[in-house]
């Protein structure tokens, strides 16, 4: 599991190890690991022209121990700085003494370079780039490669939120611990690839934010037993779908046949699609209470106006997943008083009318979002979008590392939804549930897109969660 932890968490992590290491060792080690890093982007470091961004911080520092290391080696290197009277001495003067210089044009100097690095703030910053710094950055060569130092200059490093003009990096070499804002857009797009240096830190068990990974996940994925039967595997009824919707029901359907539960139960007006495509669903008139028992519940997605069905499913003592026209019925007390747990799946534009605010703010303050969210409705909430957040009421954050651009298709949230409450009803918490349908779903996506991406089908991600069930198990 890739964790994330605050920058408060990270400072008295830092703080404990200096305490017990000869002053300046723990900037060493990660500027050793930062040249290391840009040495292996460079590809061959003797001739190569690199430009340090040095601020005044220890990311500054960072910057000019690791551009002297790369000066050894024979790369030219030249430190624009931008706070000259407050620059780290002890990093420049092992600048200067590995042949490195100041520049005195940092437009013709950024131009010129192979390689830029940006040391000029560090996770302590907040907001934006100031405009000289802005500006110093557009005089960047356009076949430069872009390494920041812990995280991009202009991100806040705790929320992923980007209040200004913030730097955009190939990569991103971070010290001691992922930074919550690393895995988390808008600042996430931004970092490029990222690179984590082990420096020592001893860091608690519970993160602020946590990134599932293959093992993770596998450990978390249902398999049957040998006396297992549909019915003890789980069955999860859907409630999805109109006249004017009928596809929403056959997709969610898809997702729920290959979530994990042994049976699914339909429940709404579009029986005859969904049993033409899918013979072994099992569909009742309604209303959902009469279909039979199920573990779980899923409605929603294409549900139009009908909000009678929606009162009938909270009312069951099973965990429920709400999405899509589900959301536009709920408030927090009716979501409160339920005893069993709770999935919303909202979109950005579904979150800002449960929130009462603008999209932009949503997107812009993803996490944010997604904590408030869950506070507010006492549920666990899977936030959709570029990046996939899903909140425990109790305050657990994760991420999801799956996925592409290529899932921003008609009805590929329905199938999100299938997949999401079979697991529910398969066992999982519905952390869990979210944490791994959001998973296996963009890796089906990424399966249908294949290698080089193109344009999908929600059908075709459906089609392929069975292939992302196996490569995680493989």
């Amino acid at each position: 599991m890739r964790t994330a932890y605050s920058v408060q968490t990270v400072r008295a992590a830092e703080r404990e190890l200096m305490a017990r290491l000869p002053e300046g060792a723990l900037m060493q080690r990660a500027a050793a690991g930062l040249a290391v890093a840009c040495a292996e982007l460079l590809g061959r470091v003797s001739g190569s022209r690199v430009t340090l961004l040095v601020g005044s911080g220890d990311n500054g520092g960072d910057a000019l121990y690791a551009g002297a290391r790369l000066a050894r080696r024979g790369a030219g290197v030249v430190a624009v700085l931008l706070s000259p009277e407050r620059v780290h001495r002890a990093g420049l003067a092992a600048l200067r003494a590995a042949g490195g210089r100041v520049s005195d044009d940092a437009r013709r100097d950024l131009g010129r370079a192979d390689l830029v690095v940006d040391g000029i703030v560090g996770i302590g910053g907040r907001g934006g780039l100031r405009a000289e710094a802005a500006q110093l950055l557009d005089a960047v060569g356009g076949s430069a490669l872009v390494v920041a130092v812990d995280l991009p200059s202009g991100v806040d490093a705790d929320s992923g939120e980007v209040a200004g003009d913030a730097v955009s990096a190939d990569a991103t070499v971070t010290f001691g611990a992922y930074k919550p804002g690393l895995l988390i857009d808008p600042a996430r797009e931004r970092a490029g690839a990222l690179r984590l240096v082990a420096i020592g830190l001893t860091l608690p068990r519970d993160a602020e934010v946590a990134a599932l990974q293959h093992a993770d996940v596998a450990e978390l994925l249902p398999r049957p037993a040998a006396e297992s039967d549909k019915y003890r595997r789980g069955v999860v009824g859907v409630v999805a779908g109109s006249a004017r919707y009928p596809g929403a029901a056959v997709l969610a359907v898809a997702g729920a046949l290959r979530g994990g539960a042994g049976a699914v139960r339909y429940v709404g007006p579009a029986a005859e699609a969904v049993l033409a495509r899918f013979p072994e669903t099992l569909v009742h008139a309604g209303p959902p209470h009469r279909a039979g028992r199920v573990q779980a519940w899923v409605i929603g997605p294409g549900l139009g106006d009908e909000s009678a069905a929606l009162d009938d499913v909270l009312a069951a003592d099973v965990p429920v997943l709400v999405d899509a026209d589900g959301l536009r019925f709920l408030t927090p007390e009716r979501v409160r008083r339920r005893r069993a747990g709770t999935l919303l799946t909202p979109h950005a534009g579904e979150a800002a009318a449960l929130l009462g605010c603008g999209r932009e703010q949503i997107e812009a303050a993803r996490l944010r979002s997604v904590r408030e969210l869950a506070a507010r409705y006492g549920a666990t909430v899977l936030l959709k979008g570029s990046t996939t957040l899903v909140a425990g009421a109790s305050g657990a954050v994760r991420v999801n590392p799956t996925g592409t651009g290529w899932l921003a298709t008609a009805g590929s949230g329905d199938v999100l939804s299938g997949v999401t409450g079979s697991l529910l009803a398969a066992g999982l918490s519905p952390l869990d549930a979210g944490s791994v349908g959001a998973y296996l779903h963009g890796l089906a996506a990424r399966r249908a897109a294949g290698p080089t991406g193109a344009p999908i089908l929600a059908t075709e991600v459906a089609d392929h969660l069975g292939e992302a069930w196996r490569d995680v198990w493989d």
